[in-house]
C-alpha cells in the first residue's frame, strides 16, 4: 500500500461519519427549530446560521469528496472498486441535493421566515440524511472487507 493510500481511507472514513453524524443533528432538531425561531429574529438567524454551518460543514465536504473520488479511480488493495463507486455516486446525489433543494431553500430564508420553506427544507433533507446514512454503512463494511481481507 502507498503511504497516502491509509490516510485518504481514514480521511474518508472520518469524514463520511461526521458528516452522518452532523446531518441526524440537523435533520432531528436544527432544521426543525427555524420554524420556532419568530419573524422578528429570523432573518439573523437564518445569516447567522449560514456563516456557522459553512465553516463547520465546507471542510469535511471537502475532504470527503476528494477523498471519496481518490477511492473511486484508484481503490487500493482490499477495497471494492465497485463499491467506491456506489459511494461515490450516493455522494453525487447529496452533493445534487444540496445544490438543488437545500441551497435555494436557504436563500429564500435569507428574506425571512417562511414556514413552508422551512418545511420544504426540513422534508428534502431526508435526501441527504438517508445518503449519508447509507454511505457510513457502506464505507464501514468496505473497512471491515480491507481489514479482514476478504
Amino acid at each position: 500500500m502507498q503511504t497516502l493510500e491509509p490516510l485518504v481511507v481514514w480521511a474518508h472514513l472520518a469524514s463520511t461519519l461526521y458528516m452522518t453524524g452532523l446531518i441526524w443533528f440537523v435533520q432531528v432538531v436544527h432544521y426543525p427549530l427555524k420554524a420556532h425561531v419568530g419573524a422578528d429574529g429570523f432573518t439573523a438567524y437564518q445569516a447567522a446560521h449560514v456563516s456557522r454551518t459553512s465553516f463547520v460543514v465546507m471542510p469535511p465536504m471537502l475532504v470527503e469528496v476528494l477523498t471519496a473520488t481518490w477511492l473511486a479511480v484508484a481503490a487500493p488493495p482490499g477495497l471494492s472498486p465497485t463499491l467506491a463507486w456506489v459511494g461515490l455516486g450516493l455522494l453525487g446525489v447529496i452533493w445534487l441535493s444540496t445544490m438543488v433543494f437545500q441551497i435555494p431553500a436557504h436563500r429564500r430564508l435569507e428574506a425571512g421566515l417562511d414556514p413552508a420553506t422551512v418545511t420544504r427544507l426540513v422534508r428534502t433533507n431526508w435526501i441527504r440524511t438517508l445518503g449519508w446514512t447509507a454511505r457510513s454503512g457502506l464505507v464501514l463494511f468496505m473497512m471491515a472487507q480491507a481489514t479482514s481481507g476478504a
